[in-house]
């Protein structure tokens, strides 16, 4: 099956940390989990699982509105990939280094949409996209990108995902 790969057929991707460097990417800092009885990553085995997060500003506060009225598809998508750099900072604190990571396993994409809007994968297709530009191949994941009629403190997106980690 196409979408299958083992370990041999992505241990001769380029380093997650090297790609990294060569797209110019810069991780954002590590913000603190807006709730009390949860924490941003939990480690299980070889499984890494992390909280939802939302796309923040890089001057601080967070993207808010619903796709569809307030905010395009483009916005949302960008606000996506935010997202997913916020979810790598928190792995690679984590983990030390990103290139622990052995692949993306499953992203959770929900969009604050209105009720009519439909083209939610487009929206999560930013985090998915960046994930792929970070990891190569192994960067390919399960996935659901839903919409919702609400998201905490009004975000655009929020987005959790579980990694496999040697």
């Amino acid at each position: 099956m196409p979408w299958r790969r083992t370990s041999a057929q992505t241990s001769g991707d380029a380093s997650a940390e090297q790609r990294l460097r060569d797209h110019g990417i810069q991780l954002p800092q590590v913000a603190p989990v807006a709730g009390v009885n949860n924490v941003p990553i939990v480690r299980t085995g070889n499984l890494i699982f992390l909280s939802g997060l939302g796309p923040a500003k890089p001057g601080g506060g967070l993207f808010t509105g619903k796709v569809g009225r307030d905010v395009t598809v483009e916005e949302a998508y960008q606000h996506a990939r935010l997202t997913g750099l916020a979810l790598l900072a928190v792995l690679r604190t984590g983990l030390g280094s990103l290139d622990k990571v052995t692949r993306a396993v499953k992203v959770l994409g929900m969009v604050n949409a209105v009720p009519e809007f439909a083209d939610h994968p487009k929206v999560i297709n930013g985090c998915s996209d960046l994930f792929i530009e970070v990891f190569g191949d192994r960067g390919r994941h399960a996935r659901s990108a839903v919409g919702m009629a609400s998201l905490p403190f009004g975000i655009t997106v929020e987005i959790d995902a579980i990694f496999e980690v040697s």
